[in-house]
C-alpha cells in the first residue's frame, strides 16, 4: 500500500518539475507531446513535414513581412487551417528590411514559434505554429532570391501578402531609378520592398505570361496592414516601379497590362486588428517558470524587437475582400472573413472613426494629463471608463454604418469589456498618444462632418468636444497636479504648443484668442470647428480644463456625470 501511494503521488509530482522544452524538439524526433499538454501548450495537429514537402512542391502563399503581428495573427490563422485537416499547405515568409529577423527568429526554431494569447479573464493561451514552411530573406544579395524566384515562377502561387507596416509602401525617386536586378544580371536592384515585389512579379510574368499562349501568371496582391485601403498602397507602389521601368524602355508595356488586368491581378483590401507588443518581461517568465526555454529576448541592429515567442491580446479581427484570381488559401477556417471591397471600407470606417481609434485617442490624451502610464489601469478609473463608453455608444454611433459581418456594438462591448482592460497587455497612453494631430481628423473630424452633413443634433455632442478640448491643455505637458510631463512626438507638436503657449493655467482672466487659431485649423481637425458650430462650446470646456490644479479631473467629472 505504501509503496503504491508513494508511485502514485510521484507521477502526479512529476508533472510538475520544469520539463526543459524547446521548438527544436517538434522536429528531431524528441517532443514528449504529453509533457507539453500537461503545460498548457496546444501542438500542431497536422503532420508539419508533410505541409512542408507540399508547400515546397506547390506553394500558394507568400507573406513578406516576418515581424510578430505575422506569427501572431495569419500565421496562426492558417495553422488552426491546417489543423481541421481540410488543407494542406503552408505559408512562406519573406523578409525584406531586417534580414536579422530570419537568422535569428527563424532559422534557430526551424521556423516554429509559439504564440501566447493573453486573455482579459487572466487566462493564457500557448499554441505553437508550425504553419511557416520556409523563412527567406528577400534580398538579391543572398540566395533565398532565387528560391523567391523559383516560387514567384510557379503557376501554383495564389497570394501574396504583406505586414510591413504602412512606412514599408513608400518608394522615392533615386529607388525607382535603380536598374532592376533583372535588366543587369548582377545583385543591387531597387532597395524598397515595392521595388523588389515588383521585380518579383516581372519574373512571374516572363515565366507565366510573357511566352506565346502562356496564361498561369494569374496572382492576388493582398495587404494585411492596419492601414485604410490598404491594396491601393500596394498598387500605387507596385505600379510606379512598373510604370518607371516601362518608361525608362527596361520592361515591356505587356508587363504594366498585365498588372493593370484585374483578370490576372487584383489589390484586395483588407482590415486587421490585433494587438501584438513586442515581448514582454512577464510572458518571458511565465514560459520560463514552465521550463519552456525558447524565451529569450531578440534585439536586431535595426532595433526590431522580437523573440521565438510573440505575446497577443486575445480578440482579433481579419476582414478581407474576396477578390482572387487564382483562388487562395482558406483563411475563412482559421476565422479570417471574406466579403465584399464595400463591406470592409465599411469596417475600417466603424473601427477607426467610430468604434476603437476615437475612444483610444480620447483616454490617451486625458490619461497622460491624470498621470496614468497603463490603459488598463486608466480602465478602473469611473470618469475615464465612462467617458469613453459614452462617447462609443452615445455620441460615435449615431453616425456608425453597420457593417452587417461585425455588429458595432459587439465591437466596441469587446473593447471597453475585454480589450482595453486587459491587464496582460502593457499598453500606455503615451504610446497611443503619438502623432495625434495626425489622427484627429479622422478619429473626430469625420464623425462630425457625418453630424453635419446627415443634420443631426449637435446638442448631442458633449464628450467629443470635450477630447477636443482635452487636447489643447494637453498641449502644455502639465499634468493636473502641475508637474511636468512630455508630450508624445508629433509631427505639428512644435508649431501647435507655439499656439497655446501663451495660455497660463490658473489664471481666469487672460486672452483666450489663440483658442481660435487653434481650433480653426481645419488640418488638424478635419474642419474649422467655429464654422462647424461647436469652437464656442469647445473654448468654453478649455477654459475650465485651464483652471488650475485639480481642473482636468474636476472638468471631466462634470460632463461625464451630467451626460
Amino acid at each position: 500500500m505504501l509503496l503504491c501511494f508513494f508511485l502514485s503521488n510521484f507521477a502526479a509530482i512529476l508533472l510538475f518539475i520544469i520539463i526543459n522544452m524547446r521548438l527544436k524538439d517538434i522536429l528531431s524526433g524528441q517532443l514528449n507531446a504529453a509533457e507539453w499538454e500537461a503545460k498548457g501548450y496546444e501542438l500542431p495537429k497536422f503532420d508539419i513535414q508533410a505541409v512542408r514537402e507540399k508547400t515546397a512542391k506547390e506553394p500558394t502563399w507568400v507573406h513578406f513581412g516576418g515581424g510578430n503581428i505575422f506569427r501572431a495573427f495569419p500565421a496562426a490563422i492558417l495553422n488552426d487551417a491546417l489543423n481541421t485537416g481540410k488543407y494542406d499547405r503552408g505559408v512562406i515568409v519573406a523578409e525584406t528590411f531586417d534580414f536579422e529577423v530570419i537568422d535569428k527568429a527563424y532559422a534557430p526554431y526551424d521556423n516554429l514559434s509559439l504564440c501566447v494569447n493573453l486573455c482579459s479573464d487572466g487566462s493564457i493561451e500557448k499554441k505553437v505554429i508550425a504553419s511557416v514552411t520556409e523563412a527567406l530573406k528577400a534580398d538579391p544579395q543572398f540566395e533565398d532570391w532565387n528560391r523567391l524566384v523559383e516560387v514567384f515562377r510557379n503557376p501554383s502561387l495564389q497570394m501574396i501578402s504583406f505586414t510591413i507596416t504602412e512606412k514599408g509602401y513608400t518608394f522615392n525617386e533615386a529607388d525607382l531609378q535603380a536598374p532592376p536586378v533583372f535588366t543587369q544580371g548582377t545583385s543591387g536592384g531597387p532597395r524598397f520592398a515595392m521595388g523588389k515585389v515588383c521585380e518579383l512579379l516581372y519574373e512571374r510574368w516572363q515565366a507565366l505570361e510573357a511566352p506565346s499562349g502562356a496564361v498561369g501568371g494569374a496572382l492576388t496582391i493582398q495587404s494585411m496592414d492596419n492601414c485604410s485601403h490598404n491594396g491601393d498602397k500596394v498598387k500605387a507602389g507596385v505600379m510606379a516601379y512598373a510604370e518607371r521601368w516601362v518608361k525608362n524602355g527596361l520592361v515591356p508595356q505587356a508587363f504594366l497590362d498585365y498588372l493593370k488586368d484585374e483578370t490576372k491581378v487584383t489589390f484586395p483590401w483588407s482590415m486587421i486588428d490585433k494587438i501584438t507588443p513586442r515581448p514582454h518581461e512577464k510572458v518571458k517568465e511565465l514560459l520560463a517558470a514552465d521550463g519552456f526555454e525558447d524565451n529569450n529576448y531578440i534585439e536586431t541592429e535595426k532595433h526590431t524587437f522580437t523573440a521565438p515567442f510573440v505575446n497577443a491580446e486575445e480578440v482579433q479581427y481579419l476582414v478581407i475582400e474576396d477578390n482572387y484570381t487564382n483562388g487562395r488559401p482558406p483563411l475563412h477556417l482559421g476565422g479570417a472573413l471574406y466579403t465584399t471591397r464595400d463591406t470592409v471600407d465599411k469596417v475600417e470606417t466603424m473601427k477607426v472613426t467610430t468604434c476603437l481609434n476615437p475612444l483610444h485617442t480620447a483616454m490617451s490624451i486625458y490619461g497622460c494629463m491624470l498621470g496614468y502610464t497603463l490603459i488598463s489601469a486608466e480602465m478602473k478609473d469611473d470618469d475615464l471608463r465612462a467617458f469613453i463608453q459614452k462617447i462609443g455608444y452615445m455620441e460615435a454611433m449615431p453616425v456608425v454604418v453597420d457593417p452587417g459581418v461585425l455588429n458595432p456594438y459587439e465591437f466596441i462591448g469587446a473593447v471597453i469589456n475585454r480589450r482595453l482592460p486587459n491587464p496582460f497587455m502593457p499598453d500606455a497612453p503615451q504610446r497611443i498618444a503619438m502623432d495625434t494631430s495626425q489622427k484627429l481628423p479622422i478619429r473626430f473630424g469625420e464623425t462630425l462632418k457625418k453630424y453635419i452633413a446627415r443634420g443631426l443634433d449637435k446638442s448631442n455632442l458633449v464628450l467629443i468636444p470635450l477630447t477636443l478640448a482635452g487636447y489643447a491643455r494637453y498641449l502644455k505637458g502639465i499634468k493636473d497636479d502641475g508637474t511636468p510631463f512630455d508630450c508624445s512626438p508629433d509631427p505639428m507638436l512644435a508649431e501647435l504648443q507655439a499656439i497655446v503657449a501663451p495660455l497660463e493655467i490658473g489664471k481666469a482672466e487672460q486672452d483666450w484668442s489663440p483658442l481660435r487659431q487653434l481650433y480653426s485649423r481645419k488640418d488638424v481637425f478635419g474642419l474649422d470647428l467655429y464654422e462647424a458650430g461647436l469652437g464656442e462650446q469647445i473654448e468654453g470646456m478649455v477654459k475650465e480644463l485651464f483652471a488650475g490644479e485639480g481642473a482636468v479631473r474636476a472638468t471631466l467629472h462634470k460632463y461625464v456625470a451630467a451626460r
